[in-house]
């Protein structure tokens, strides 16, 4: 008999990733993201060298190109991001659980570029943690909603510039 699946669901919260875990039981492993695991650089510290002395680097957006923004992963943030890589070796599938607004598409967004998971990837949504809502996530898993993710970085690199 074949194994069952293994998914590992990522979540915002570690309370929350503390509440599914209770519903979803052994087939789901689920961690925390622990917010935002991206975002333009705080400080001259967080900017890789290759970008350091660039007149735009420490601002964190190319106002040259497009305004493209420069994404760091603080410090903080790059034990999770090696737990979250560990964690996908030993699964079958990735469940990107994060909120459902632009934030929370933004996050999933952001973890999808730092994982490059090579295993299916869903986004799940839910409303409520019950075990009805969350079994109805599973069940209907929908994909990442790009205009949110723009929505989202639009309004990140507009505070950046103006803030």
């Amino acid at each position: 008999m074949a194994n069952a699946p293994r998914r590992l669901v990522i979540v915002e919260s570690p309370t929350k990733a503390t509440m599914l875990t209770r519903f979803l039981g052994s087939g789901y492993v689920v961690e925390s993201s622990r917010g935002h695991i991206r975002d333009l650089p705080t400080n001259a510290s967080e900017v890789p060298a290759k970008y350091k002395g660039l007149p735009w680097a420490r601002l964190g957006v190319d106002v040259e190109d497009d305004f493209a923004p420069l994404y760091v992963v603080s410090a903080d943030k790059k034990p999770v991001i090696r737990k979250l890589k560990e964690l996908l070796k030993d699964v079958d599938e990735l469940y990107l659980a994060t909120d459902e607004d632009r934030e929370g598409e933004a996050i999933a967004w952001h973890l999808l570029a730092e994982l490059k998971p090579k295993v299916p990837v869903k986004r799940m949504v839910f409303h409520e943690i019950t075990p009805e809502a969350i079994a109805a996530a599973v069940a209907n898993p929908r994909e990442l909603d790009i205009d949110l993710v723009d929505a989202q970085e639009t309004r990140r690199i507009l505070d950046r510039l103006y803030g």
